[in-house]
C-alpha cells in the first residue's frame, strides 16, 4: 500500500477567500520580498523549474478502501492523492488496468484474513497495467512496460506503487484481464500440485470448487501431466463447462455425497485432495486418500456463510476440523500438508514459478478463464457473485470509471443473450415464411 496517502479535496471544497487591502502592511511586504527571493533561488538551482513543479504536483487516483469489518458496504470507492516523485528505492508506479478478486478479500472484509492490516486499508493482491514511473535504481523495468504485479494489499486502485521485483512482463497476446487473473490462482495451484504433491502420470486428484479460479487453474495444470484423473465438485449448472475444461468426473456436491460418488468410480480413493473448505470436508478428504496419498489444506471457505462474520459457522468449522497425531499418519501411510501463498517469502520461488506459468501460457497449455468484469463502482456485485459461488473462473475488477450505459455481463449471461437473439431472429424468419405461404394461397 502506498505511503503518504491522503484524501483528495472534493470539487465542492473551495479555498477560503482572503480580503485584499489596497496596500500590504510593512511586515507583509517584507514576507512577500522574501518569497520572491526564495523563488529566484529555486529557479537558479533548477528546483523551481516548470518540470520540477510538475514533478511535485500531487496526482489523484481512485481506490477501493476497506473502512471497517463487515459487509460490502464497508468497501468505499475513494479519491486519494500522492506525489509522483515519492518512489522509494526499488519501486515502480503502475497505472492499473485490471485487478483480480480472490477469496482472501471476502475473508479480509470480515476480519478473517490475518495478513491484511487493520482498516482503513486498500484491498487487492494482484493486478496488471502499465508502468508510469520507476525509481532511479530500477534498471530492469521502464516506463511503458506492460506488467502484472503482486502485493500483500493495495492493488485495487488506479495507481499502485509496488516493488519492481514483484512485477512481471506481460507476454504478447495476453490481455490485461488475463494478466490480472493469473498470478494468485495459478501460483497457488502450481505450487500445491508440483512442489508439494509431486503430481505424476497416472495419479488421481480431487479438486473442490472446481469452477473457481484455483479450481480451473488446477484442472488445466493437471492436464499438462499424462493420464491424470480429475474429480471435481461443483454445482450441476457448471458441469458442462468444467467437463470441457478437463474434469474427468464432475460431481454435484449440493445433491450428492461426493465421497460415495468417488468410491463408486475409484474404490481405493484418490492420490491427491486439494481442500479449500476445511471443517468436516477435511476429514472426508483424509478418508478418501489412497495409501501414500496427500491432502493439501489451503483454505476454510466453510467459515464464510454470509456477508458478515458468522461465529456459529466458524465454531462449527473448527469443531469439525481434522485432528490426529503422527502415529495415526504412520499407520495410515498418508500425508497432510498446509498451503498459504501469503506466508511464502521466497521471492526466487515466486519468480521461478511465474516464469514456468508464462511458458505454459505461451505454449497454449494454460489460459485464465475470465468469468466476468466489474468496474470499481460495482465491487459489491462482484463480491456477491463470488460469495454466492456463481462464478466460473476469475472475477475481474476494472479501475476505469464505468460509463452510464455499461452493464456487467458474465460469459454465461452473454451466451444466454446471444441465444435469445438467435431465437428471435429465427422466429421472425418463420413468421415471414408463413406470410409468404399465406400470400401464395
Amino acid at each position: 500500500m502506498m505511503s503518504g496517502e491522503e484524501e483528495a479535496p472534493t470539487p465542492q471544497q473551495e479555498p477560503e477567500q482572503v480580503k485584499k487591502t489596497d496596500e500590504p502592511p510593512p511586515a507583509a511586504a517584507a514576507e512577500k520580498e522574501e518569497e520572491e527571493e526564495e523563488k529566484l533561488a529555486k529557479l537558479a538551482s533548477g528546483s523551481g523549474s516548470p518540470a520540477a513543479a510538475e514533478e511535485e504536483k500531487p496526482i489523484t487516483y481512485r481506490a477501493l478502501v476497506l473502512t471497517g469489518y463487515g459487509g460490502c458496504d464497508k468497501i468505499k470507492l475513494q479519491v486519494k492523492s500522492m506525489k509522483k516523485a515519492s518512489l522509494k528505492a526499488g519501486e515502480v508506479l503502475v497505472r492499473v488496468k485490471a485487478c483480480g478478486l480472490n477469496f482472501a478479500e471476502l475473508l479480509g472484509k470480515q476480519g478473517l484474513y490475518e495478513l491484511l492490516p487493520a482498516p482503513p486499508v486498500t484491498l487487492g493482491m494482484e493486478g496488471s497495467g502499465v508502468i508510469e514511473a520507476v525509481a532511479e535504481d530500477v534498471t530492469d523495468r521502464k516506463v511503458g512496460d506492460r506488467v502484472m504485479a503482486m502485493n500483500r494489499h493495495g492493488m485495487w486502485q488506479e495507481l499502485a506503487v509496488v516493488p519492481a521485483n514483484c512485477t512481471f512482463p506481460i507476454p504478447d497476446g495476453m490481455s490485461f484481464e488475463e494478466a490480472a487473473a493469473l498470478p494468485i490462482n495459478y501460483m497457488t495451484a502450481y505450487m500445491m500440485l508440483f512442489e508439494m504433491a509431486n503430481l505424476r502420470p497416472g495419479k488421481s486428484v480431487l479438486i473442490h470448487m472446481a469452477a473457481g479460479g484455483v479450481g480451473i487453474a488446477a484442472t488445466q495444470l493437471c492436464q499438462t501431466v499424462k493420464d491424470v484423473t480429475i474429480f471435481g465438485t461443483a454445482s450441476a449448472s457448471k458441469h458442462e463447462t468444467i467437463s470441457q475444461g478437463g474434469v474427468t468426473h464432475p460431481i454435484d456436491y449440493r445433491t450428492k455425497d461426493y465421497v460415495t460418488e468417488i468410491r463408486k468410480i475409484s474404490p481405493k480413493g484418490v492420490d491427491i485432495v486439494l481442500d479449500p473448505l476445511g471443517g468436516s470436508d477435511t476429514q472426508k478428504g483424509f478418508g478418501l486418500l489412497k495409501p501414500l496419498g496427500m491432502l493439501i489444506v489451503f483454505g476454510a471457505a466453510n467459515c464464510v456463510t454470509g456477508q458478515k462474520k458468522n461465529l456459529l459457522a466458524m465454531a462449527k468449522t473448527w469443531y469439525n476440523q481434522l485432528t490426529l497425531n503422527t502415529l495415526k499418519l504412520m499407520q495410515t501411510n498418508k500425508a497432510i500438508s498446509g498451503f498459504h501463498l501469503g506466508y511464502i517469502r521466497d521471492e526466487e520461488l515466486f519468480e521461478e514459478t511465474l516464469v514456468k506459468l508464462l511458458e505454459l501460457y505461451q505454449q497454449g497449455k494454460i489460459k485464465p478463464h475470465i468469468d466476468s468484469c466489474y468496474h470499481f463502482e460495482e465491487v459489491a456485485d462482484a463480491m456477491k457473485r463470488m460469495h454466492d459461488r456463481q462464478n466460473i473462473g476469475k472475477v475481474i475488477l476494472l479501475p476505469e470509471p464505468k460509463k452510464s450505459e455499461e452493464k456487467p455481463e458474465s460469459n454465461a449471461e452473454a451466451a444466454e443473450n446471444l441465444e435469445k437473439a438467435e431465437t428471435a431472429v429465427s422466429e421472425k424468419k418463420e413468421d415471414a415464411a408463413e406470410e409468404v405461404e399465406a400470400g401464395k394461397d
